[in-house]
């Protein structure tokens, strides 16, 4: 397999170790409550970004696609712009049960938009082969998400104390602030809204 990696696919493994990364130290963190951990955690996900956007760039400019590129590309902005934001969200305590279903919809959207991309590009691409526009907001978005977080976090907005407090809702806890990953997730998801793509 390795045979058919072109420079391309590892800048895009670099994105998904990015993120992965990330999700250890969120673990790390949990377990240590050492908060350079968590701001470790915070740095690699702009690196991520970096890594998903220069790897097309490597692409295009040696003109050379693997037939796993966009796949890989795919499973990796999952990793680091779905599954990391949402573990973060919940290592800084959006714990309760609402706040876990919220999450989960917000990754199910990820997936499924990275997904809906896939399966649409051929039939959205021009003449040339580039696709004009996105179906609903690119994953990497997420990093906004992230940046509330991190300021959160830089403030001692945790926990209970998180911006917007935390509800009780048929027996469970709620953190508000978790919505902003359910609006998220919602235009990810949204076929109607339609994006130029650069």
């Amino acid at each position: 397999m390795l045979r058919t990696f072109a420079l391309a696919d590892l800048v895009t493994l670099g994105n998904a170790a990015c993120g992965t990364g990330a999700i250890f130290l969120c673990l790390a963190y949990v377990a240590e409550r050492d908060r350079s951990l968590l701001w470790a955690a915070f740095v690699l996900l702009p690196i991520a970004l970096v890594c998903d956007v220069l790897d097309g760039s490597i692409a295009r400019w040696r003109r050379k696609h693997s037939p796993i590129g966009a796949d890989l590309d795919s499973l990796a902005d999952v990793i680091s712009f779905g599954v990391a934001p949402a573990v973060l969200g919940f290592t800084l305590g959006m714990r309760g049960f609402w706040d876990s279903v919220v999450l989960i919809y917000f990754v199910g959207c990820g997936i499924s938009r990275l997904a809906r991309y896939n399966v649409t590009a051929a039939q959205m691409s021009d003449a040339s082969g580039k696709v004009k526009y996105y179906e609903g907001t690119p994953i990497p978005t997420s990093l906004g998400l992230v940046l509330v977080l991190g300021i959160a976090f830089g403030m001692q907005h945790v926990g209970d104390a998180l911006w917007l407090g935390v509800v009780h809702l048929a027996g469970y806890e709620f953190h508000p602030l978790v919505l902003m990953f359910g609006l998220s997730g919602t235009l990810m998801a949204s076929a109607t809204i339609r994006i130029p793509k650069p």
